[in-house]
């Protein structure tokens, strides 16, 4: 069975500069989405919080997880209020309740919370799956979008870990 991470798809961090195929990437989520739960699997919906100076504050319009993302009554929401998911949340504890085969780990933003998610699962010994053509960031100072994303695809296939990190297309993984 596989548990699908979705993290940071909110309305406030997904607004202002644009993000690399974001309408893409949510059709792609969607669809491994539905996959997951057809198996069987768990979809969960990782939320970042934070202070009125953030706009991440429970309950308000950027803190919302963005309306376009399908949804169902058996998704699991984890808030969060740093980048790593795992820290100071029950995710670990409801990992180990689910008892994946694999971890799929799609969202926002590819070199910051998809990141940490990708290293704490390998540290807390899952099998992992980064979703290729599941994540997305915005131009950063020094890197485009898409430069961003390569360079992380080959970091994360060349992490040393006694489980599997491998990185695949939501094609690939629907076949």
């Amino acid at each position: 069975m596989d548990a699908l991470i979705v993290v940071d798809m909110q309305v406030g961090l997904l607004n202002g500069k644009p993000k690399h195929d974001l309408a893409g990437v949510i059709e792609r989520i969607n669809r491994l989405a539905a996959s997951v739960r057809e198996r069987s699997g768990l979809v969960i919906l990782v939320q970042h919080c934070s202070g009125a100076e953030d706009d991440f504050v429970p309950g308000t319009p950027g803190w919302a997880l963005l309306p376009e993302l399908d949804r169902d009554a058996t998704d699991i929401v984890i808030r969060k209020t740093l980048n790593d998911p795992f820290t100071e949340t029950d995710l670990a504890t409801r990992l180990k309740e689910i008892a994946p085969d694999r971890i799929l780990i799609t969202g926002w933003a590819t070199d910051l919370c998809v990141d940490a998610t990708v290293r704490s699962a390998v540290s807390n010994d899952y099998d992992v799956v980064v979703v290729t053509d599941g994540h997305t960031l915005n131009d950063r100072p020094h890197l485009d979008a898409p430069s961003v994303i390569r360079h992380h695809h080959w970091v994360w296939s060349n992490l040393i870990t006694q489980r599997s990190v491998t990185v695949a297309r939501t094609d690939e993984l629907l076949n």
